[in-house]
């Protein structure tokens, strides 16, 4: 359950502070505004629009976050969406009784490039698109009652280039980063006294903030060391004694420590780093899907007295990064979650949503059984960071890259967002890993970004890494796209797999509106600017969508903890939700996700649940049938379940059908089921023989009526002018029941103090901001947005032949006064905390065991034998090419029985070998090896030695097993080493990696 105080105890908050006074502030004391309210925006250019008596009584009135462009989202394709410049102004008048003398804008981003005015006068220029700015306009501002003018001109062109260098960033690229102009994340004011903590926003102001963290872990005993840091400048005019009184308050308030640090003196103008820390026991480790939040107060004591408190949400836990895994307070995870677009985006507004749909959102990824996120090319916005945060999920922050390695002045700007966005973020305790770029870097550019992470989160317990990395010295985790890597050292992890793309209106070929599985053709290109030839597998029913994503992850699953010395430590499904960004398939947009652009779970996700059921090995049963129950009389067709059970039964209205056949550990394949209406049901078994899971499915009746639903936040619809609620929409039977196959349109009408957004579905424009929408499935969503008014919203819907609804939404009041509001984007929130701590048990069993090899001989090439078995995928063995020189041998520690081989060969995706594999002078596999992703597992017949050879027995043959997986980058081997210059091939046998494997018994 979600760790929250009852609903009307959230309401009576809310109401508080809407009511709040703003002017009834302590003198000298920390403020922070939401400074979001009462923008206006003009789309082009305006001449004079900088300067305080600019007439812009026409001009739009938004509340932020606003993308100038954010209708666009899912109605153009990525690289058509509009750029150009726009200008955004404010007039504010600060509180009557605040008399801080220190005033800073924090602006969280703008896109890409934003020039900022206060009163009049330039008070900065950001240009890199990704991190957050800091403004000190403390000397420009006007005391209460007069009112003050910010303006900032944006301008998002895609080949924007930096005024002073006349560099492009690299980033800023059509094919991934959708480009949402202006300002479309949050804005804060702060308000602080002459003596006071700093904010970390170092590129702007050269501050770093409050840093806090934790050490010396006793996760059993719940107890650890909290370490604050925080930089502190004295602008009073005068030398001082300062120190820190330090209060930890957890998730209910309470007060569980409090300790006090050393002073120190700050002369006149200077910035001094003062230290606190202390011993805290009975704590609670912040974990996967466990997001327990402390909050620590930094109060900043002059001369003994209390000037100013800086409040830090943050969490504690423990990582380590060794043995080729992930260590989360002591415990294993396999690293189980998604590649996604940092905009994160939703039809009509883009990535500016409010903070509680981007925690509905990242609480899915989840209850799909994800543990991370990795954020792709550039860094996160804060929102999405602290959502992070709250719901327990991890995350992998990039700073700002694009698909290669740079050098000169683009490495700068690399290594500026890297530091920047490690400053801001370093308190949030969900990143586990900083990603240096989504391509392998030089082993001089990786310690430059590993020197950056030690000077600014030297004990954040966080990972520096990049994409690929296999042989690295200096990085500390690594893993490619696609592909399947094994270590034994730092994990590797894919950062990318299961590229294929599926629309959700598609069943299966035996439902409306029966699209052939793999049809519809594309007009798009690869990144690398090749032709999409074959698109088939970016046009998936929802069937084969999912079957796919069990396939994919088998071959992680196959590597896992527990299975010998070298393991996976997981990957990074491409994407979660579908994306407007670079797509395959006959959409305008990417549709890899397990849920689609208004988060509606495809039977990818369910498919998910079921295969990543735990930190490693399953420790939930779940099972999945795919698809639904309602089809045509006489249809016959394969019926596939998704299960975490050794055997699954099917049963037809009570009748079995017989176990299915099992295939890639999860899925289970029932062929030629004749459709019967009433329930189909699978139910699944342990080795016992015991029930340990089921799911069962009911024919709904014929479509009779609309149902509607309301999803919104915890805390209530906010009268902001930029909430969003969403509006449910199923055509369900007599029963209420959701009628699976049902496409029909409806129409929507809204009345009251709300915005029709709408939602999206296949057909023209995607019914962007249409007011009729189809359902797909028998179901589709649609957005409405507050205006700043509070009171009624009504939605009424209405389809031919089916029963109307109507649903009514009651936004509450915001108090704004004079541009500035009390009340946080994500004030009130509740943290999730359903999966509970981290358990101290083990999170898998060990299946296998790797047998030591101590020598090796070989046909050729003695001097490379070693590179077999060297634990490095960048290395390999061949002999010369001769089929009588296609043989290596490696000799045990000890005699053992041999159960199974392991074998990364090189051209995994494309070569299969001809080999005989003998213990001894014992034959015990003889066969061609599977072409693969990357490791193939040859069970061998038991068998007792201490040599293991494998010896070819005729010429490879070539053919690429995943023709439609391709490569972005286009400039390198898809996989493996190019053969030297006129080396005969006939007789060629290529080894990366080799290991011996004896099962451990259950």
């Amino acid at each position: 359950m979600e760790h929250s105080r009852p609903n009307r105890i959230r309401v009576l908050f809310f109401i508080l502070a809407v009511v709040f006074n703003l002017n009834a502030v302590a003198q000298g004391s920390r403020h922070t505004y939401n400074f979001n309210p009462d923008w206006k925006l003009f789309i082009g250019d305006a001449e004079g629009a900088d300067q305080v008596g600019f007439d812009d009584s026409s001009w739009k009135n938004v509340t932020l976050p606003y993308a100038w462009n954010e209708h666009e989202a899912f109605l153009k394709d990525i690289t058509e969406l509009s750029t150009g410049i726009a200008w955004y102004r404010k007039t504010f008048v600060l509180p009557k009784d605040d008399q801080n003398t220190k005033i800073f804008l924090e602006f969280e981003g703008v896109r890409q490039a934003g020039e900022f005015y206060v009163n009049g006068v330039k008070v900065g220029l950001h240009e890199n698109g990704i991190t957050a700015i800091g403004l000190d306009i403390s000397d420009l501002v006007k005391p209460y009652p007069q009112e003050n003018v910010v303006a900032v001109r944006t301008d998002n062109a895609w080949d924007y280039r930096e005024r002073f260098y006349n560099q492009r960033y690299q980033w800023n690229d059509k094919n991934f980063n959708a480009n949402y102009g202006g300002i479309p994340k949050n804005v804060k004011l702060h308000t602080a006294g002459s003596i006071y903590q700093t904010l970390p926003l170092f590129s702007t102001l050269g501050t770093t903030g409050v840093y806090v963290y934790a050490s010396d872990f006793d996760i059993p005993g719940k107890s650890a060391t909290v370490h604050v840091q925080s930089e502190v400048k004295n602008e009073s005019g005068k030398a001082v004694a300062a120190g820190l009184q330090i209060t930890v308050e957890d998730l209910d308030g309470k007060q569980v420590a409090k300790f006090d640090g050393t002073q120190r003196m700050i002369s006149p103008n200077g910035i001094q780093t003062i230290t606190a820390q202390d011993s805290i026991s009975g704590l609670e480790f912040w974990s996967w899907g466990y997001g327990y939040l402390y909050t620590v107060k930094s109060k900043l004591l002059v001369d003994g007295k209390v000037v100013e408190e800086v409040p830090v949400r943050t969490g504690f836990r423990k990582t380590e990064f060794k043995n080729g895994m992930v260590y989360l307070n002591d415990r294993v995870l396999m690293m189980k979650g998604y590649a996604q677009r940092t905009s994160n985006e939703w039809p009509s507004v883009g990535m500016s949503v409010p903070a509680w749909l981007s925690d509905y959102s990242n609480k899915l990824m989840i209850e799909s059984g994800g543990n991370y996120v990795r954020w792709m090319h550039t860094s996160p916005w804060k929102q999405d960071v602290e959502s992070c945060d709250r719901v327990g999920l991890i995350q992998a922050m990039p700073a700002g890259d694009s698909e290669k390695d740079v050098t000169g002045r683009r490495w700068e700007q690399r290594c500026e967002v890297m530091r920047d966005a490690i400053i801001y973020n370093r308190n949030n305790p969900s990143i586990l890993f900083y990603e240096g770029g989504n391509e392998s870097i030089s082993e001089s550019h990786m310690a430059e970004l590993k020197q950056i992470r030690d000077t600014y989160d030297p004990h954040g317990g966080r990972a520096i890494g990049s994409r690929e990395m296999l042989d690295s010295k200096v990085a500390e985790y690594g893993g490619e796209m696609l592909y399947i890597n094994k270590s034994a050292g730092k994990p590797l992890f894919a950062t990318e797999y299961s590229r294929d793309e599926g629309l959700r209106k598609y069943w299966d070929e035996f439902t409306p509106p029966y699209h052939k599985n793999g049809e519809g053709g594309t007009y798009a290109h690869n990144i690398n600017g090749s032709k999409v030839t074959d698109a088939s597998a970016y046009n998936h029913n929802q069937d084969s969508h999912a079957i796919e994503n069990v396939v994919r992850w088998f071959d992680y699953w196959e590597q896992r903890p527990g299975t010998g010395t070298r393991v996976s430590s997981g990957g990074a499904k491409i994407i979660f939700s579908d994306s407007n960004t670079h797509y395959r398939g006959a959409q305008n947009y990417r549709r890899s996700g397990e849920v689609d652009p208004m988060r509606i779970p495809k039977d990818n996700f369910y498919a998910q649940q079921v295969i990543w059921a735990g930190w490693v090995d399953l420790e939930k049963q779940l099972t999945h049938i795919i698809g639904h129950w309602n089809y045509e009389p006489g249809t016959v067709k394969p019926i596939y379940v998704v299960s975490g059970g050794t055997q699954v039964e099917l049963f037809v209205n009570g009748k079995s059908k017989g176990l299915g056949e099992n295939s890639y550990r999860f899925l289970y394949t029932f062929p030629d089921i004749k459709w019967e209406a009433g329930e189909i049901k699978a139910v699944s078994y342990n080795k016992a023989g015991e029930v340990v899971s089921e799911d069962r499915i009911q024919t709904a009746g014929e479509p009779y009526a609309i149902k509607l639903t309301s999803i919104q936040s915890p805390v209530g619809f906010k009268a902001d002018g930029v909430d969003l609620a969403i509006v449910q929409v199923e055509v369900v039977d007599k029963n209420g029941q959701r009628c699976p196959t049902a496409l029909n349109k409806i129409d929507f009408e809204l009345s009251g103090a709300g915005e029709w957004l709408g939602g999206i579905a296949e057909g023209p424009n995607n019914y962007i901001g249409s007011t009729t929408l189809p359902v797909e499935c028998g179901v589709n969503r649609a957005f409405i947005r507050s205006t700043t008014k509070a009171g009624k919203v009504t939605v009424k819907a209405s389809a031919e032949g089916l029963k109307s609804a109507k649903i009514d939404f009651e936004t509450l009041p915001f108090a704004v006064e004079n541009g500035l509001s009390r009340q946080l984007p994500s004030a009130g929130l509740p943290t999730n905390l359903e999966k509970g701590p981290t358990p101290l048990t083990p999170s898998y069993k060990v299946t296998r065991k790797t047998l030591e090899i101590v020598a090796v001989k070989a046909g050729a090439n003695q001097d490379k034998a070693i590179q077999s078995y060297d634990d490095n995928e960048l290395s390999e063995w061949t002999n010369d090419g001769l089929l009588s020189t296609g043989w290596i041998s490696y000799e045990l520690a000890d005699e053992a029985r041999i159960d199974e081989i392991s074998l990364k060969m090189t051209g995994w995706r494309r070569q299969s070998y001809p080999i005989d594999i003998l213990v001894g002078d014992q034959t015990v596999w003889s066969g061609k090896t599977e072409r693969s992703l990357g490791y193939i597992t040859i069970p061998v017949k038991p068998t007792v030695g201490k040599t293991v050879t494998i010896k070819l027995t005729g010429a490879g043959v070539e053919e690429d097993a995943f023709q439609n997986m391709i490569e972005l980058s286009g400039n390198k081997e898809l996989d493996g080493f190019k053969d030297p210059e006129g080396l005969n091939t006939e007789g060629q046998l290529r080894i990366v990696e080799a290991e011996i494997f004896q099962k451990v018994a259950e």
